[in-house]
């Protein structure tokens, strides 16, 4: 956590990512070593799980901590793209949905982008909403220098 305190902003999104991945690889060590106090005390007696106590004590004290910052600099690195790298983006969204799956609904169309029916499903009287939405993103593309390419060597079809 100290180490994300001395993170400035543009290094926050690196630094968030290394700090959720080794706690999480920790996990993978802990967890066994006390096994034997998992299975007879705490999932037994308090009906709980070791590993969702220590993920959920991630998620209070470090996750939580760092949210609204962390949302803005996601929301702008996923405008931009390759500002982030592609994988580090992908572990940081998915890792806030595995510790909170909530925080979804801050930012829907950044974890969309990474998980799955997070937006509702596609309705047949709105495919022309769909259609007029991707027009304006190939435009937008276009004219941020995103081209698509030569036509004119494209094949005809599969066949020739």
């Amino acid at each position: 956590s100290s180490r994300l305190q001395a993170s400035s902003p543009q290094n926050l999104i690196e630094n968030f990512n290394v700090a959720l991945t080794q706690y999480t690889a920790s996990l993978e060590c802990i967890v066994p070593v006390f096994i034997y106090l998992n299975k007879f005390y705490i999932e037994s007696k308090l009906n709980r799980d070791l590993k969702e106590d220590l993920l959920k004590l991630f998620a209070d004290h470090v996750a939580e901590k760092y949210l609204n910052t962390l949302m803005p600099l996601l929301i702008k690195a996923h405008s931009m793209p390759f500002q982030v790298q592609p994988s580090t983006m992908a572990s940081v969204v998915k890792g806030l949905y595995s510790l909170r799956p909530e925080w979804a609904q801050l930012a829907p169309e950044l974890f969309s982008g990474f998980i799955p029916q997070i937006n509702p499903p596609t309705v047949e009287s709105r495919l022309p909403d769909y259609a007029d939405h991707d027009r304006k993103l190939q435009m937008a593309l276009s004219m941020t220098g995103f081209s698509r390419g030569d036509q004119s060597r494209k094949r005809a079809s599969e066949d020739s």
